[in-house]
């Protein structure tokens, strides 16, 4: 499992966006970066500064995976026929802690992984603990006995700032199914996401 060695919310004030469009953001009351220099005005940034921060905020945003996840998945994104962007992102929109994230059984990334490494959550029918699990199309992710009784889970259920995608099935609330693989445009990200600069960062 991956560890978080700093606030979630640092992520936020450092690109100046929303990341996963939470109310509870500073960024919705400081637009501006953190520090004592953070509202100076900021410089031109150059074609690897943009790829770095596009690389930055898509690993932060799949609850901030170590560069050897990252760079593992951008590898295997490489080698299935097609757009490289298009196909990293179907592979991090696979992991079990997003599609738990996205089937709203957690109210963050972070509290997602959480439960799943915590053994709360079903895969076909068995417990699994593994975070960056890769799921399958027709794999049906529940929630555990004590999971649909959790505070957390229910919290997630009620939240009104994101709807489950069209392809996380619901069945009842405490089971899903993942439909199929979405493209980008497709995935209800808050902020702009550019895979195709973080395919430029990798290549170079």
């Amino acid at each position: 499992m991956t560890k978080r060695t700093s606030s979630k919310h640092k992520l936020d004030r450092r690109m100046g966006e929303n990341i996963w469009g939470r109310p509870n953001s500073p960024v919705n009351k400081r637009s501006y970066g953190p520090g004592q220099h953070g509202q100076r005005r900021k410089s031109k940034m150059s074609d690897f500064g943009l790829q770095l921060r596009a690389k930055q905020k898509l690993k932060g945003y799949y609850g901030d995976v170590t560069e050897k996840q990252f760079r593992s998945t951008y590898k295997d994104a490489t080698k299935i026929k097609g757009d490289t962007g298009q196909n990293l992102i179907g592979l991090l929109e696979r992991r079990l802690d997003m599609i738990v994230y996205r089937a709203k059984f957690a109210p963050t990334i972070f509290a997602a992984r959480q439960i799943v490494s915590h053994g709360h959550i079903l895969v076909n029918g068995v417990k699994c603990n593994i975070a960056s699990r890769r799921c399958d199309v027709g794999d049906v992710i529940s929630l555990g006995a004590k999971a649909k009784e959790m505070a957390l889970v229910i919290e997630a259920q009620s939240l009104p700032e994101r709807d489950i995608p069209d392809y996380v099935a619901p069945d009842g609330t405490d089971k899903i199914t993942f439909t199929r693989v979405p493209k980008l445009d497709e995935v209800p990200y808050p902020v702009t996401m550019e895979p195709n600069l973080v395919v430029e960062f990798y290549s170079r």
